[in-house]
């Protein structure tokens, strides 16, 4: 079993917060899954990372969605780097997003890059495993100029 190490925040007290966390009340919510579908999804999280199980290497993805419904639901979507055939859908993952690299190993230094990007995404669910793939990337009037923003994919929200 893994542990967890609480490196940086060593040195915070907490203790000021007793009172108030002990009176706090606490409401039970239960969300059901986002459907399969297709979603308008903004980019609010990267992260590179590895995979809990595997050890390997993974680009993870947080996405809020905008619309058609499920505003403000996150999906997830995991690039772990194992092998040339994921190493080949990261590629298309990042050049869906506007981001075009020569090498992987300018992907630390770019991650900013993807932050806020605006995304057309289908959620498939098979079995027990959800997936989600990023079908393309939409510009907003706002993001005329952006790196990546392509004239055809301009969406009014």
């Amino acid at each position: 079993m893994e542990q967890y190490e609480n490196q940086s925040n060593s040195n915070l007290d907490l203790a000021q917060f007793d009172d108030a966390f002990e009176t706090a009340e606490v409401e039970e919510r239960e969300f059901e899954a986002v459907p399969d579908g297709k979603y308008q999804v903004n980019v609010d999280r990267v992260e590179l990372t590895r995979a809990q199980t595997s050890g390997n290497p993974m680009l993870k993805w947080t996405l809020r969605i905008l619309a058609p419904s499920h505003k403000g639901r996150l999906l997830w979507r995991n690039n772990v780097m194992a092998s040339n055939e994921n190493i080949k859908w990261l590629k298309q993952d990042l050049f869906t997003c506007g981001l075009q690299l020569q090498r992987l190993s300018d992907l630390p230094g770019q991650l900013e890059q993807l932050l806020n990007v605006k995304l057309e995404v289908t959620k498939r669910t098979r079995g027990e495993n959800e997936n989600i793939y990023l079908n393309r990337r939409i510009v907003l009037a706002d993001d005329v100029g952006a790196p990546g923003a392509a004239m055809d994919d301009m969406v009014p929200f």
